[in-house]
């Protein structure tokens, strides 16, 4: 399981000379992992399903706006992502800004980016907000986040913030999130989210916001390019139907001949690796299906005006999305063709049914809410729309979340699982995600 780390680690300094990797999924997780497989000396493959590397990081487009199908931002206490970028030759051409945070709540927008606003919030009392300050401040200080992940979010936040606190202010944002999935999680997820809006301020940076430009579409084509260089083999447009042990090797399965190797690492979520491998034990089928994933329905909105300016604008009052980000209060509105991109992300348990639903009828929601948040928007302003969705992002955090982390190691020799079920005290994000695969790396086990 992953622990948080302010730097990245040293390279490992395991050799795997001679053998022969798969990887399946080519995400951020699986494209890192692929690197440095190589770099210990495997021969690597990797499959992913889409079109190109990337995963949820993937890039496409909307209009004639070419970004990320999801929302991402780097930080400058992401270390690792930063270590990474740096190793494709992109770090120099990281473009760093500040920005601002906003609120709507009782039908009005707030600014919401340091005390004073805070301050000014209209929806809490002084004794409220000075009980929220509390909070921000015991999450942002608390360095264990073990006995945490005992406590359930709400008795958490309650404890600290009271009960108008948390009516007005906490549970908006954690059903939005979570759904009633909040009353089974942990007070870890609150600061783990805490943690991680924080670490650039305890660097003295503030609100500093960092994107390469072109977006994850240019880090991809260096990744995948540095991954070629490494004599990785990458395989879009394949889908992965089984794993299996045959002997000492695993046999790999997808739409070609089926091809042989000395370990395989699966990146799927646990519910998609448990279908992918049917030979696993009972006890660790049962376990990967158990754990409970949310999704995320996100809509991309090209405007051709600016917003608020906020780049996440928190929701209080009921809308048919969880936040609103404004991409473009970070990103050179050059690099968006003079436009301004917006997210409006929904986020579902996920087999919700609104998965299956027509894009057109969840666009027509997303942006009927914007209207009422933003009346003086019109539907000229809006150029083009699109709705990506994807169904498994993160598992619920519940409580004792740790005690049910699947292993990387599992009982089939040289078969490996590492996905964001192992994330298990951060939020989940692309630094996480690097992180994750630098701390499995060196540990991961071949057949004998």
């Amino acid at each position: 399981m992953l622990t948080r780390r302010q730097a990245p680690p040293s390279p490992p300094a395991v050799r795997r000379d001679g053998q022969r990797w798969g990887v399946i999924g080519g995400g951020m997780l699986g494209s890192t992992l692929a690197h440095r497989l190589a770099g210990q000396g495997a021969h690597v493959v990797i499959w992913e399903g889409g079109p190109s590397l990337g995963g949820l990081a993937a890039p496409w487009q909307v209009g004639d706006v070419t970004w990320d199908r999801f929302y991402h931002v780097t930080l400058a206490s992401d270390a690792h992502l930063l270590a990474l970028l740096g190793e494709i030759g992109l770090a120099e051409r990281l473009r760093w800004t500040t920005t601002t945070t906003g609120s709507y709540a009782s039908g009005r927008l707030h600014p919401l980016s340091g005390p004073i606003d805070y301050l000014k919030f209209p929806a809490l009392g002084a004794v409220d907000k000075a009980r929220l300050a509390a909070t921000l401040v015991a999450g942002t200080l608390r360095r264990d986040w073990a006995s945490l992940e005992r406590i359930p979010v709400e008795e958490w936040l309650i404890k600290w913030s009271g009960r108008r606190a948390f009516d007005r202010f906490w549970l908006p944002l954690l059903r939005a999130k979570l759904g009633s999935g909040y009353r089974e999680t942990s007070a870890a997820f609150i600061w783990a989210t805490i943690q991680r809006l924080s670490a650039a301020r305890r660097a003295g940076l503030a609100e500093r916001f960092g994107y390469v430009p072109g977006g994850y579409a240019t880090t991809l084509d260096a990744l995948t390019s540095t991954l070629v260089a490494e004599g990785v083999e990458v395989r879009c447009n394949t889908a992965v139907t089984s794993v299996r042990p045959d002997g000492a090797e695993l046999v790999v399965a997808s739409g070609s001949a089926p091809e042989r190797f000395d370990g395989v690492v699966v990146t799927a979520a646990p519910p998609v690796a448990a279908r992918l491998c049917p030979d696993l034990s009972g006890a660790e089928l049962d376990a990967l299906r158990s754990i409970r994933y949310r999704g995320v329905v996100c809509t991309s909105v090209v405007l051709r005006r600016p917003l608020a300016g906020y780049y996440l604008t928190y929701l209080m009052d009921d809308a048919p999305f969880t936040t609103i980000v404004e991409m473009s209060s970070i990103v050179d509105p050059r690099e968006l063709g003079g436009h301004t991109l917006v997210y409006l992300p929904l986020y579902l348990a996920s087999e919700d049914p609104m998965f299956a639903e027509a894009d057109d009828a969840i666009e027509g929601r997303m942006l009927s809410g914007l209207f009422q948040i933003y009346p003086d928007l019109h539907e000229d302003d809006v150029l083009a729309v699109r709705t990506a969705k994807a169904r498994f992002v993160f598992p619920l955090p519940v409580v004792g979340y740790s005690r049910s982390v699947p292993s990387v190691s599992t009982s089939i020799r040289g078969l490996n699982l590492l996905s964001s079920a192992q994330i298990i005290n951060a939020t989940l994000n692309v630094n996480e995600t690097v992180a994750l695969a630098d701390d499995a790396a060196p540990r991961l086990r071949v057949a004998e």
